[in-house]
Parts: structure tokens; sequence; C-alpha cells
């Protein structure tokens, strides 16, 4: 069992390659203090107006500091913990379906020379990206 997990997650590192898709998971948590240590530091120099003046260029501070943090997907993929990747290999099986392969290279060959097949996949890896990571999605440089 573990090799092909294996094989599907080394599938799915390929099809997002050659798809060029990176993606960043959202760090709201660290924008969030951002903007409150902001808000508090404001407040602690300038009282009430500055509560409000900290709080907005800590804001702006934290969304400057979390976006464009973009990450190709097959790193992410490669990164998973397990219990992520047995999910990932779920959602990508009953793509496959009934597909048999001897190895990886088989595998990457019989969904690569199907367009259908290859666009499943990457959906099912898209659709994983965005709804249990909550990650945003780019598509090339």
């Amino acid at each position: 069992m573990d090799k092909r997990v294996d094989d599907v997650m080394r599938l799915c590192c390929e099809v997002s390659a050659n798809r060029q898709m990176k993606a960043a998971v959202k760090n709201s948590g660290k924008g969030a203090a951002v903007a409150g240590g902001g808000a508090f530091v404001g407040g602690l120099l300038a009282g009430p107006p500055g509560i409000a003046l900290g709080g907005a260029l800590g804001g702006l501070l934290g969304c400057w500091m979390t976006s464009g943090q973009f990450k190709p997907v097959p790193q992410i993929i490669v990164e998973l913990p397990p219990q992520q990747r047995d999910k990932l290999f779920s959602e990508v099986m009953a793509v496959l379906g009934t597909l048999e392969w001897m190895d990886v290279a088989q595998l990457v060959m019989l969904v690569t020379a199907n367009a259908s097949l290859q666009q499943k996949v990457a959906a099912a890896v898209l659709s994983y990206v965005t709804k249990e990571l909550r990650a945003e999605v780019q598509y090339g440089d």
C-alpha cells in the first residue's frame, strides 16, 4: 500500500509541475497578530487616535507580510504529513478508479497520455489544496 501512495504522490507532483501550480497557505493568524500589535503600540504612544492609526498601519503591514508567499504545489505535496498524504491519495484514487500500474513511470505515462484523466487528477489536486489546505492557487511563473 505504501508504494502505491508514493506512486500517486509522485503522479500528483508531476501533474501539478506540468501545470506550474503554486499555492499560498493563508497565514491569517500572523497578519492578525501584526495588526493587533500595531494597534497596541499605537495606543501606548498616542492614546485613542493611536489605536486607530496603529491598527491601520499594522493591518497593512500584516497584509503585506502574508501575501505572495507561494510555493510550488509539488513541494507542498512532498512535505505533507502522512494523514494528509492518505487523504490526497484517496481523492486521486477515486479519479484513477481501477487503473493498474507496475511502477511510478508507468502510472505517470498512463495518466499523461490520457488528457481527460490528466485533467481529472489535476482537478483532484487543486480541490485538495484549496479545500483541505485552504490555500490560494496560481498557475505559471
